[in-house]
Order: C-alpha cells, then sequence, then structure tokens
C-alpha cells in the first residue's frame, strides 16, 4: 500500500504547553499522549459515547496537519472557535512526503462559514452557490465537486447533515476517495457510515481505542434492538 497521507500522529511539546490540560483526562488523548496514534488504513471510523473524545481529537488532528499546507486550495481549512482545545498546536503529523495538499476538514458547525469562501471562489454564471441548498445538499455537493488527487478528509459527524439516502451516497463518495489515494478519518454516531467497506474501526472507550468489527460496536446492538422492538426503549421515557 502506499504510504498514507497520515500515518502517525505524535505529541510533540510547544510553547504554553500544560501537562495538566483538561484533555488528558480524556482516555484517547491521555494514549495520544504516552503512545502515539497509528493510522493503518485508507478510512477509518471513530465512534464511541459523546465526551469519548472523538471530535477532541478529530479537531486537534485537523489544526495540526493545517499548518504546513502551502500551496492548498480554499477547500482545506481548519476553522477555530473559542471552544477548540489547544491540543492541535503540540501535535506532529507524520506520513507521506511531499505532502498532499487535497482534501478539507468538515465538521457541521462550521460549514456555512465554509460554504461561503467557497461560494466567493467560485463561478456564479452557472452553478448555485452552496449556501443555497440544503444543508445535506450541499455538503455532497462540496465533497463530490472535489478536485482529483490525493489528500486528507477528516470529516466530524457528517450525518447531522444528511438523510438515510445521502448517507448511502456519501459512502460511495468515501469508496471513492479511497480509489483516488485519498485519506478519510470519519467520527460518526451512524451505524450506516460507520459500515464503510474496508474501514479500520476505532471505537473510544473508558481504555482508550479499541479496534472493532462493525457488528461487534455497541452502536450497532443499540440500533438493532431499537428497530426490533422501540417500545422497549420508548416506555420508560
Amino acid at each position: 500500500m502506499p504510504d498514507l497521507p497520515l500515518a502517525r500522529v505524535e505529541l510533540r511539546p510547544r510553547a504554553h504547553f500544560d501537562p495538566g490540560a483538561w484533555y488528558f483526562d480524556v482516555p484517547v488523548i491521555a494514549e495520544l499522549r504516552d503512545d502515539g496514534i497509528d493510522f493503518e488504513a485508507p478510512v477509518t471510523v471513530i465512534v464511541g459515547e459523546n465526551g469519548a473524545g472523538k471530535s477532541t481529537l478529530i479537531e486537534a488532528v485537523a489544526h495540526a496537519w493545517s499548518w504546513d499546507l502551502y500551496g492548498a486550495d480554499q477547500m482545506w481549512s481548519a476553522p477555530g472557535g473559542a471552544e477548540d482545545s489547544d491540543l492541535g498546536w503540540h501535535l506532529a503529523c507524520l506520513g507521506a512526503r511531499p505532502k498532499p495538499i487535497g482534501g478539507c476538514f468538515l465538521r457541521a458547525e462550521s460549514m456555512h462559514q465554509l460554504f461561503s469562501r467557497t461560494d466567493a471562489h467560485r463561478a456564479r454564471n452557472t452553478d448555485q452557490a452552496f449556501n443555497e441548498l440544503s444543508h445535506g445538499q450541499s455538503f455532497l455537493r462540496y465533497v463530490a465537486e472535489r478536485p482529483i488527487g490525493a489528500g486528507l478528509w477528516l470529516l466530524d459527524e457528517p450525518e447531522a447533515a444528511l438523510s438515510f439516502q445521502s448517507c448511502l451516497a456519501l459512502l460511495g463518495v468515501v469508496n471513492d476517495l479511497a480509489a483516488e489515494g485519498s485519506q478519510v478519518i470519519m467520527a460518526t454516531h451512524s451505524p450506516l457510515l460507520a459500515a464503510v467497506r474496508g474501514a479500520e474501526i476505532w471505537e473510544l472507550t473508558d481504555h482508550g481505542i479499541e479496534y472493532r468489527q462493525w457488528d461487534e460496536l455497541e452502536l450497532v446492538r443499540n440500533w438493532r434492538t431499537f428497530l426490533d422492538a422501540p417500545d422497549r426503549y420508548l416506555r420508560h421515557l
């Protein structure tokens, strides 16, 4: 297999590093601090309960990756907010060289800002603006109109924007990205998106990263049980 765009993430403390920062209480971040994290497949799916560290990890990797993307087009960005941690400042991303500049970081709360910036760079004579479409339509169109070429795609809970059919469409896009030589790292609560073909699946637990098969995932078991008999859950509400 060719070198992945991102093969490993390590802690590399820089100025103002705080060894007592709150995020080191999150098991997956403590694992990253102690041992680093290796990526071994073109597609990595990250699942786990709220608070398990999925978004904290994805956001930090996005910020660390985006520092030296000289020459990248307007697609790759890591828009941050006051709520984001400084963890990315202290991470090193190791992988393919020269570093591929394709891909993007997409999360629901920053999509409007990202699409607005992209719309400003696009010809408006024939194309409808991304922000004139529904959330799900704009998400899928944005990914589908990507330039061909290798890159890193970081997706944080993309199902927030997508219907069932759109999630299926996204699975097809993810397969295409991997076939083109890109790498996808996706955090999700969706059993449908977790089923992406050939993905390495991480379940974040109190012990850090646990490597699972799709049908071993708690979220898959829970959805199966609920869909089989919703009243077993609803009667307790």
